[in-house]
């Protein structure tokens, strides 16, 4: 039985956190949305970051819990919180470098899809052996560095902008 190391507790508690403050984003108005937003947003990165797993070198899947139906609500409620804020242009899209036109993409998506990530992780793990919990880390820190971690930067960085630098607050 492999042991689970205060850090990648720490990532479990924060992704089931992330997951219950979006699953309840309805609740928030604007300012109070983004404010915890930046608070969590950070914590995650550096729990995903410092967390040091051994490789694993079996297939494991990390199964789809989240129904697109309940996605897409969890994106439409942060899309509708932030309203014209949603959309940002950015410059870290892989498109970018093809194009003449800046890129334009929607905060709401980029917090659903960490949410799809984490969500699909927290349900995979809930039910686990504790064997096993080790191993869904290992792909939901492969997911991170490949796909969602970047997501989260770019959204981090939409979101200080819109508190900092914006007057529709």
């Amino acid at each position: 039985m492999s042991s689970i190391d205060n850090n990648s507790i720490m990532f479990i508690g924060l992704a089931n956190e992330y997951c219950n403050l979006l699953e309840n984003s309805e609740d928030y108005e604007k300012e109070a949305f983004i404010t915890q937003m930046l608070k969590i947003l950070p914590r995650i990165y550096i729990s995903a970051t410092d967390m040091q797993l051994p490789v694993y070198e079996e297939s494991i899947y990390i199964g789809p819990h989240l129904e697109e139906v309940y996605y897409d609500s969890i994106r439409r409620n942060m899309e509708i919180i932030l309203g014209e804020d949603d959309t940002v242009l950015e410059v870290f899209e892989e498109e970018m470098k093809y194009s003449d036109t800046p890129i334009a993409v929607s905060i709401s998506e980029y917090l659903a899809d960490i949410f799809q990530d984490l969500y699909n992780f927290i349900h995979s793990v809930k039910d686990a052996p504790q064997s096993h919990i080790n191993d869904f880390l290992y792909v939901c820190k492969e997911n991170f560095d490949a796909y969602w971690g970047q997501k989260l930067c770019n959204a981090l960085r939409a979101l200080h902008h819109i508190i900092y630098n914006n007057n529709h607050l």
